[in-house]
């Protein structure tokens, strides 16, 4: 059977159910670093709610009066950009698939139907003005499930900020006056926080060209058995640390496996690790904040070491990291030794890096538009230009056996290597 999806219509813009502020909003030097990117949040509902397209566009109008700046534009250029919140509106289209969730295994592995026609596209890097904020594609399946795709710019949100955002729609579509959270976009009180993008931008200024890479798709699963027993083996040798939590004993697990795959047995050469922080607490974010308040950790190993070394050593690497973010944030560094244009910056830049984003925790899996929660939520990027994964994607159909990771950190040539080491947990 081909699996088939049909735009139902064209796309409209859906604008704010009431008047909104005409402000211009200044990024943070956090936002600047990610106005570029798209990112594409895929939620599958498996049990139905009546007309979802049509309940969702609506209850995302109201949405809107709260959350005016996803409805507006970028304007101005370079240094000087701003968000101009115009009211123009966010894109939506609805869309009909002709199978059921459980034909296309709820989007998981093996995977059979593409991502790409479940999502409205910027089709390429976000451009300054002329592209919408936000983009959203409502597909409904024969089955009477459905799956919400959000596209939006990096820049005017960061993943908690989305989740709190379509969190917000849901409730409005379920009948409450107004969201239960309330939104705040522009926080004065919030410092610079360090950003690792500001370092590999002077990449670029050095000729260094940033393209995509068509990275094969992975929908895996890490055993419990394996988490469980890199926790345990950590509490038993780390006594006095906190104890090893999931994303760390996830992450070491496919930094090992990944970097086997493609260095066989390691080198000399880095091979290293970052990791995306949520520094809110740190940095004393307003309750509501929604914009970017994230900095990049770096974990810096050598491939050998990361290959060949135990995986409890690399969780000890990864939690160390972890425990020096808030002297970062405070000091406003990053604390690497490579000032900027040196080995470190370099392999940070190359196929050896390893770009972890964990997915679990951010509120992704309350999102309830009135049908109950996500069978899956699953992250997804259209430009891919380094190595990446997202551990702890929520709501897995598998979750009572291991915890899904969707991956794009692999080319087609180190697949099966890859599928091999991650099949020895």
């Amino acid at each position: 059977m081909t699996f088939v999806v049909t735009k139902s219509s064209p796309s409209v813009l859906v604008r704010p159910s009431e008047p909104t502020p005409a402000a211009t909003i200044r990024p943070t030097s956090t936002d600047m670093t990610r106005l570029g990117m798209s990112f594409t949040s895929f939620h599958v509902f498996e049990r139905g709610v009546d007309e979802p397209a049509e309940t969702i566009r609506r209850a995302l109008s109201r949405a809107l009066v709260h959350y005016y700046p996803f409805a507006g534009r970028l304007a101005g250029s370079g240094d000087d950009v701003v968000f101009s919140c115009t009211g123009e509106g966010v894109v939506f289209v609805r869309a009909t698939a002709n199978c059921t969730l459980e034909d296309v295994n709820f989007l998981g592995a093996p995977v059979v139907m593409s991502l790409a026609d479940l999502a409205v596209r910027y089709g390429g890097p976000c451009r300054a003005a002329s592209d919408p904020l936000m983009m959203m594609q409502v597909t409904e399946f024969a089955c009477g499930g459905f799956v919400v795709a959000a596209t939006w710019n990096h820049g005017v949100a960061d993943a908690c900020g989305l989740a709190q955002f379509l969190r917000a729609v849901g409730e409005l579509a379920r009948g409450l006056h107004s969201p239960s959270v309330v939104p705040v976009r522009y926080d004065e009180s919030l410092p610079d926080i360090p950003q690792l993008a500001t370092i590999l931008l002077k990449r670029l200024a050095a000729g260094v060209k940033f393209a995509h890479v068509d990275f094969a798709y992975c929908d895996v699963i890490i055993p419990w058995s394996f988490v469980n027993r890199v926790k345990a083996e950590f509490g038993s040798r780390h006594a006095g640390d906190r104890p090893c939590s999931v994303f760390e004993a996830v992450t070491a697990a496919m930094w090992q496996c990944r970097t086997r795959a493609i260095n066989g047995h390691g080198g000399g050469a880095l091979a290293p690790l970052v990791f995306a922080a949520n520094v809110r607490k740190h940095v004393g974010a307003k309750d509501g904040y929604y914009g970017n308040c994230i900095m990049s950790q770096v974990v810096v190993a050598t491939a050998d070491a990361v290959a060949n070394g135990d995986v409890v050593d690399l969780v000890k690497l990864i939690k160390d990291a972890k425990e020096r973010i808030p002297v970062l944030v405070s000091t406003k560094t990053l604390g690497l030794d490579d000032g900027g244009g040196g080995e470190l910056v370099a392999a940070l830049c190359g196929y050896g890096a390893l770009y972890a984003s964990s997915w679990a925790g951010l509120g992704l899996d309350g999102v309830d538009f009135g049908g109950g929660r996500p069978a899956r939520v699953i992250p997804d990027s259209e430009v891919k230009m380094l190595p990446s994964i997202s551990p702890g994607a929520p709501c897995s159909m598998m979750d009572g056996h291991g915890v899904n990771v969707v991956a794009s950190c692999v080319t087609d040539e180190h697949l099966e290597g890859f599928r091999a080491q991650l099949a020895r947990l």
